[in-house]
């Protein structure tokens, strides 16, 4: 425990004492702390470890071996802080955020062009998470720069067979992804379990959900709002009394029906023989667009997420179930996050750095000596996180040293001039991504995963190239050197000793055929753990 922050920490919340420059990463520090007590906890990571991580969460890719090198060398007592600027200034930032935020908000349902446009081009203009997030749920066909932002809707919209369009799934994650509250389990009655849970909050979103259809034939993922002219109707399975609920965001009023004449009711009435849709005068999806930022635990729920992203884990487990019998590992923490972020302007950039500039995040995943476990939910060693099936790609390329490093991170199956590498991402993501509609949020190791790297054609068509890393180090005869520059390139660290010694070995066995030898190294470092996370 840090005296000296803590104290800090506490002195800054008494009324009347201002402590304005006690930064919200050294707040922090401070509650994780006070949380964890006596508990032993890991040292800070190293600067090897540290600079990997950095460069997965902000560029989506590891570092090269060039830029670790100069980042070991660098004696500047603030190198630290300069990377993680750096890296938010970069040209990778906001890929990798479409990238990071596309698998977590569509959870691999499928791609859209538009939608990860407008995800990039959001984080590039640092866009505010309530103006994202209005954007979302107004998913208004009007607002052609933003029209990317209803692929939310659309592909969930789709109908698979002869299956009916999934409505309540769709209510369900406007909940989950935007207030984590999972009303699944509200739709037929209240919630038996979870006593915040109403039948009247799952309607409430229901009925403006249940009114939208997709746009037909658009360029564009896009959706029509049919006319309310009715409150949503519904009743419990157990005593069948008949409720009815307007538009309705849970704890927030519900939103009162506008009523017009008849042929009154559009802006834009619909016209069948230019299939241009109609654009009612009342907009359920407008008047949430307008609440959503006001509803309860929006803020919360994002700085949680964020969180899950940065430390492995979230404050609030599992993400989707905000509720008052599910109380975060760290209340005050939450409350802290939420609110800054909210008076920062929901500006992700600043709340991305003051969580990078904590010890929390700096903390090394080494557990201390003599320590066989630590809870996770203290965040007092850091949560080893996999790489997602993206940052494996760019990260096995890197390291492979068969793209530059300048390279932008570009879907390679259709962006790639060379055509070198058509489908390869494809199989990574068919591989090592999890199954759509399932989140991913724990380092599983697989079978499917483990037998992709070890045996995908592609993948050890790389280790054979004239340009591969093996093929350069062959030339090389002396083995540490060799050795270095494997775990430079792969692993973003110096080797060992031992790790040294082990690559001697295995290449004695390999007289005349060194590239073969030192592809196998590569080939073994790339499927193993040490590779695949975050460490």
């Amino acid at each position: 425990m840090c005296p000296v922050r803590n104290v800090l920490y506490w002195l800054a919340l008494l009324p009347g004492i201002a402590f304005a420059e006690t930064s919200l990463h050294e707040q922090i520090d401070a509650l994780i702390d006070t949380k964890a007590k006596d508990l032993p906890r890991a040292e800070i990571a190293d600067d090897a470890e540290f600079f990997r991580r950095a460069n997965l969460d902000f560029a989506g890719v590891i570092p090269s071996a060039e830029q670790t090198l100069a980042f070991l060398a660098d004696q500047t007592p603030v190198k630290r802080e300069q990377a993680i600027d750096a890296l938010l200034a970069g040209p990778r930032y906001a890929q990798t955020m479409r990238e990071r935020f596309h698998i977590h908000i569509m959870e691999r349902r499928g791609d859209s062009e538009h939608w990860l446009t407008w995800l990039e081009k959001s984080f590039e203009a640092n866009k505010p998470w309530d103006h994202m997030a209005r954007e979302i749920v107004r998913a208004d066909f009007r607002d052609e720069p933003n029209r990317g932002a209803a692929f939310f809707y659309s592909k969930r919209l789709e109908k698979y067979g002869t299956n009916p369009i999934d409505y309540p799934g769709v209510t369900r994650d406007v909940g989950r992804m935007f207030l984590g509250i999972d009303l699944q389990c509200a739709q037929c009655h209240d919630h038996l379990i979870i006593d915040d849970y109403k039948q009247q909050d799952f309607h409430g979103i229901f009925s403006a959900i249940s009114k939208l259809q997709l746009l037909r034939d658009a360029e564009y993922p896009g959706v029509e709002e049919q006319l309310m002219t009715a409150k949503q109707e519904f009743a419990s399975v157990f005593d069948g009394e008949p409720h009815e609920v307007g538009p309705k965001l849970p704890g927030l009023d519900e939103v009162d029906l506008a009523t017009f004449d008849k042929g009154e009711e559009y802006q834009q009435s619909p016209d069948r023989k230019t299939k241009t849709p109609g654009v009612p005068k009342f907009s359920p999806l407008d008047e949430f667009s307008k609440q959503i930022a006001n509803a309860p635990p929006f803020a919360s729920n994002i700085v949680n997420r964020v969180w899950f992203l940065m430390m492995g884990r979230g404050l609030v487990m599992p993400m989707d179930n905000f509720h008052s019998q599910n109380p975060a590992s760290h209340p005050a923490l939450l409350d802290l996050l939420a609110t800054e972020f909210k008076s920062h302007g929901y500006d992700f950039k600043w709340l991305f750095r003051e969580m990078a500039l904590t010890e929390t995040y700096q903390r090394s995943s080494r557990l201390p000596n003599g320590v066989d476990r630590v809870p996770g939910d203290r965040f007092v060693v850091a949560i080893e996180r996999r790489l997602s099936a993206e940052q494996l790609l760019w990260s096995t390329l890197r390291a492979v040293g068969v793209k530059p490093d300048d390279a932008p991170l570009e879907n390679v199956d259709e962006k790639d001039d060379s055509e070198e590498f058509v489908g390869l991402k494809q199989r990574f993501v068919d591989a090592l991504g999890n199954d759509p509609k399932s989140p991913e949020r724990e380092f599983s190791p697989s079978l499917k995963a483990a037998l992709f790297v070890m045996n995908d054609d592609e993948v050890l068509k790389l280790l054979r190239r004239d340009d591969a890393l093996p093929a350069k180090l062959a030339v090389e005869s002396d083995d540490a050197k060799v050795a270095n520059a494997l775990f430079l390139n792969i692993f973003s660290r110096a080797a060992s000793e031992a790790d040294r010694s082990d690559v001697a070995k295995h290449l004695s066995g390999f007289k005349g055929r060194r590239a073969e030898g030192i592809a196998e190294i590569t080939w073994a470092m790339l499927a193993g753990t040490e590779f695949v996370v975050n460490h």
